[in-house]
């Protein structure tokens, strides 16, 4: 997702929401780690998510920075809603703690009540640690949930998006069992599966498929092989659309003629 994907008004609308539950908590500052309450605050297209990035939101509305990995900047600079973007890395070797220290003195951060996300994933523990020494008595809460609760109600044009995927999903899955036949192989099937969602317009997928077939259908995940279908084969199969990082998934049960 980018900013262009969506009005402002509806980044807007987002972020006066974020900062009413800051503001019951008691929050000045939240330091926004997870990827999807990042992307849904700012609009982040970078897939650079896996290394150390961090969304400075204040509760006055005012400069939106977010530091991130030094290559991934340039793409969030032209397509995210952030008004500074600071990297990190790169060229030598940096700790980001160092960095995002840096900026908190900069831009006298320091002292301001603060709530600190802590996703399962996406923060290191020795970065947490860092982290929490860095802010001291200012880290007054952990707002882990607190975007997430408010991401679980979808704007209409959240809803829209859903539908979109649901659409694509649905073409894809008649390519599917139009797909399946005996002497294909589960990675040829796949590979038609992947070609109606692509050319339909969905996004890379955010995980792989899973296809099995015959004995490896007892299996709860894996993905397609080289294995060749065979008539009375029983298959599972599980994949998602995605449309504009918006998600539809589906699982489905198949036999190939009598089992």
């Amino acid at each position: 997702m980018s900013k262009n994907d969506f009005d402002i008004s509806e980044f807007e609308k987002r972020h006066s929401r974020v900062r009413s539950e800051m503001e019951k908590s008691g929050i000045d500052l939240l330091l926004v780690f997870a990827p999807a309450n990042i992307n849904y605050l700012i609009g982040t297209p970078s897939k650079g998510y896996q290394e150390f990035q961090v969304l400075f939101f204040p509760l006055k509305p005012g400069k939106l920075t977010i530091l991130t990995r030094l290559p991934d900047s340039p793409h969030l600079k032209a397509e995210s809603l952030a008004d500074e973007v600071i990297g990190w890395g790169g060229r030598e070797p940096e700790d980001p703690i160092d960095v995002m220290k840096r900026i908190m003195t900069e831009r006298n951060l320091y002292g301001l009540r603060t709530g600190i996300e802590v996703p399962y994933f996406y923060l290191h523990p020795y970065h947490y640690k860092k982290i929490v020494d860095l802010i001291g008595d200012s880290l007054v809460k952990d707002a882990t949930d607190l975007i997430g609760s408010i991401r679980l109600v979808k704007s209409p044009a959240e809803l829209e998006y859903v539908k979109k995927a649901a659409n694509i999903l649905d073409t894809s899955m008649v390519t599917c069992m139009k797909s399946i036949e005996a002497g294909k192989t589960e990675r040829q099937v796949s590979a038609d599966i992947h070609h109606t969602l692509l050319s339909s317009g969905s996004d890379i997928p955010s995980s792989p498929m899973n296809f099995l077939s015959g004995p490896r259908s007892a299996y709860a995940h894996a993905e397609p092989s080289d294995r060749v279908i065979h008539n009375g084969d029983f298959m599972h199969i599980q994949f998602g659309a995605h449309w504009k990082r918006y998600c539809c998934t589906i699982g489905r049960q198949i036999s190939l003629g009598k089992p």
